[in-house]
């Protein structure tokens, strides 16, 4: 890939059973890109990454907590999955803020697997569509969100994928709307 995110700041928000794949991929798409990433997360140290739900994966050091910034710091965001990464987001009031902001302020989001979660409990789904982890699906559309099956869903800057094996054609995308970067029009009251 070229230079199409140079100077463009990505955060990655993700805590301890982000699933790795979706974690690493999508952030070395973006930096192959041009962006500078930056991995927030709910506590400071290191976050336990998983390959699937019970094999542990390899840790990787958190930049910055989610508590200490604002979505003016950067100009877009990634919500990984993993089935426990997401679950421990949504149950935090920093996070639930954070992506709530950040959505409506019409930056690019990308959220894939079971990240979507967190942008359920944020309550910024509502009349978008997406796609997820079939798991999640009634979540979603319990929050008011239109649910489609298919390898990569885009609403307006929100990126959406189903699964790892999304991850070649959601970490495209996620460069493609990265570079557009913000989408009036999906920026929420």
């Amino acid at each position: 890939m070229a230079e199409e995110l140079r100077g463009r700041r990505v955060a990655i928000l993700a805590t301890d059973g982000v699933e790795q794949v979706e974690y690493t991929q999508p952030r070395q798409a973006v930096e192959d890109a041009g962006a500078q990433v930056t991995l927030l997360s709910i506590h400071s140290g290191e976050i336990q990454a998983m390959n699937g739900d019970i094999n542990k994966g390899d840790t990787f050091p958190v930049d910055r907590l989610v508590s200490e910034v604002s979505p003016d710091d950067f100009d877009a965001l990634i919500l990984p999955g993993g089935t426990v990464n997401p679950d421990g987001l949504r149950v935090n009031a920093d996070a639930v803020r954070f992506v709530g902001d950040f959505v409506r302020s019409g930056k690019p989001v990308g959220s894939i697997c079971h990240g979507p979660w967190t942008l359920v409990e944020a309550d910024v789904v509502r009349g978008r569509t997406l796609t997820s982890f079939p798991s999640i699906r009634t979540d979603i559309r319990n929050a008011g969100g239109h649910v489609v099956d298919q390898e990569v869903a885009t609403d307006n800057g929100l990126v959406t994928s189903r699964n790892p094996d999304d991850l070649p054609a959601f970490g495209a995308k996620l460069v493609e709307e990265f570079a557009e970067g913000r989408h009036p029009a999906s920026a929420q009251a």
